[in-house]
């Protein structure tokens, strides 16, 4: 994977030859970067879509850029993250289809900031978790089979700096924390997975600490059954794109004016962000150039070295994203909520 500027690479420069790649949360931002230069390198792509509106939206943006036909390389398949009727439909049909996924890529992330009330899935979970973590797993253990099947299979996970209480991020509000997850433990209708009032913010940096832990869990069950195989999550710093899509669209709307001072200082004076560009080659990088280590557990992070100085490098997740009493616990416990509401 090609580093930019002050990046530094997290992977050997030796690629695969093309690869199958499902990806979540490829129709904006940094995942839609990502889409983009996954197929112009060659590779074929598996989108999961909220409805066929996104879907045909997705088609064609990715069909101009590529300027050329596609050549069935672009699935889209339906499938809404809210929903968790949808979710098994999707992998349901995936399965029924059995073709073996190479690099599985969990990146779909919804935050709304300065909201004061809950949003919730069509199952009743708050929306933030629901999309962001419970959806993931969902499809992680349903698609597990087709991704042992993948050549040279691996699994990516987009996380977050601010699931870290000490990171820079992960210092500004309530830090994240899921408790004994009270809230996991009630089912819907629960504002926080640990039990709390609700905070927008707290939400989004639990779901992010969710990823970490999920990621580590299944590696390390993996490992416990004698199989392997390479588990990358990643943050890639704070992205703020200038269009009016992307990841903040919905903190937008709830706070538009605080929003784009936020980016004015952080992206234009400070300089301490990142491109939709550079991170979605980052991403499409986990996805398809061969990790330095082949197997295990691997995070990465995009570290700010300076004004429009960050440097990607391998990095230890919080200390309780590395609790593994706490990864089997919130794994365990996301499987009974979710076959629960699923009755």
């Amino acid at each position: 994977m090609a580093a930019d500027g002050d990046h530094q690479a997290g992977t050997s420069a030796t690629t695969d030859p093309p690869r199958q790649v499902l990806l979540t949360g490829g129709s904006s931002g940094i995942g839609l970067e990502a889409a983009m230069q996954l197929l112009d390198a060659g590779h074929r792509l598996t989108v999961l879509c909220r409805d066929a509106a996104s879907a045909d939206r997705l088609g064609q943006v990715l069909a101009q850029v590529a300027g050329q036909h596609l050549d069935g390389r672009l699935a889209t398949p339906i499938c809404d993250l809210s929903d968790l009727t949808s979710i098994e439909r999707c992998a349901e049909d995936l399965l029924t289809a059995a073709e073996p996924i190479d690099s599985l890529v969990l990146n779909a992330g919804l935050q709304y900031s300065g909201a004061r009330e809950p949003r919730w899935s069509a199952q009743g979970f708050e929306l933030t978790i629901a999309v962001n973590h419970l959806a993931h797993q969902v499809l992680l253990q349903r698609l597990l089979p087709l991704l042992l099947q993948g050549r040279a299979p691996r699994l990516v996970v987009t996380s977050s700096e601010v699931h870290d209480p000490s990171t820079a991020g992960g210092k500004v509000g309530q830090p994240a924390g899921l408790g004994d997850l009270a809230g996991l433990r009630q089912g819907p209708g629960a504002a926080m997975l640990d039990g709390g009032p609700f905070n927008a913010e707290k939400a989004y940096k639990d779901s992010k600490l969710c990823n970490l832990l999920m990621a580590r869990e299944l590696e390390r069950q993996l490992r416990q059954q004698g199989q392997s195989l390479p588990v990358l999550a990643w943050s890639p710093g704070l992205v703020i794109p200038r269009s009016s899509g992307g990841f903040f669209r919905y903190s937008r709307s709830q706070n538009p004016f605080g929003q784009a001072l936020f980016a004015l200082l952080a992206r234009d004076l400070l300089r301490l962000t990142e491109t939709p560009q550079r991170a979605g080659a980052l991403l499409a990088g986990l996805a398809t150039t061969r990790p330095s280590d082949p197997v295990g557990f691997q995070y990465w992070s995009s570290r700010v070295q300076g004004p429009g100085r960050l440097r990607f490098e391998a990095s230890q997740p919080s200390l309780e994203a590395r609790s593994d009493a706490l990864a089997g616990g919130l794994w365990t416990l996301t499987a009974q909520a979710v076959a629960a509401a699923c009755l």
